[in-house]
């Protein structure tokens, strides 16, 4: 574990890859929650760092680096699987790009499909937009390229693909991700609590929408 400080009110791990991100995520969240890391009032986990955000007047980025430092990061769950309920996500596979995705995989269409449906993929962490999630398979290595030339506006509900993540656009944006599908479920509702239903460590799974 790297600690990096980060002003007076955070402290940056650094990790060596996504899974260990999901680990340290994990070791650090159950602390906070814990109490055992003083002053720690937020974790955010990002795609090679997990930031733990300090309130200054209770704690300080040496305190709070040495809790961390006490972590056994190697015994934490990635996912708690007797916790983790599994959000299904409803998609209709016809997005514009889908064709394109199963050329560069190599396979069909409906390939993709079965490809996307078949197991869980667990969220790393969120970015780009509130409530957007990057999602990682649990089996099987994805890696499909952005779009040369990203569209000015994707809609909302949008399932797609980019590197070895999936995601759903949670409002109309820009974006240059590859669109497979789309979904009516809501993933961001500022009048829900809480509003981003694909938080980090959250277990989903995509099926087909009847």
């Amino acid at each position: 574990m790297r600690l990096r400080p980060s002003g007076t009110a955070a402290v940056l791990v650094e990790c060596e890859d996504l899974d260990g991100v999901l680990a340290t995520y994990a070791a650090v969240r159950a602390a906070v929650d814990g109490d055992l890391v003083p002053g720690a009032v937020d974790v955010v986990p990002a795609a090679r760092t997990v930031l733990v955000v300090l309130d200054p007047r209770t704690s300080t980025p040496e305190e709070v680096g040495g809790a961390l430092e006490r972590l056994d990061v190697g015994t934490a769950d990635a996912v708690d699987e007797e916790d983790a309920d599994v959000l299904e996500v409803p998609v209709h596979y016809d997005g514009d790009d889908l064709a394109d995705v199963a050329g560069i995989l190599g396979c069909g269409p409906d390939d993709v499909v079965e490809r996307h449906t078949n197991g869980l993929w667990t969220v790393a962490f969120c970015g780009f937009a509130p409530g957007f999630g990057y999602l990682t398979a649990d089996e099987g290595t994805w890696d499909v390229p952005r779009r040369e030339s990203p569209r000015t506006k994707v809609p909302r509900g949008s399932v797609a693909l980019a590197g070895e993540f999936t995601g759903v656009y949670p409002r109309s944006s820009p974006g240059g991700w590859q669109l497979i599908g789309r979904t009516d479920l809501d993933v961001f509702d500022l009048d829900r609590d809480p509003p981003a239903l694909l938080a980090p460590r959250r277990r989903v799974r995509f099926v087909v929408a009847s």
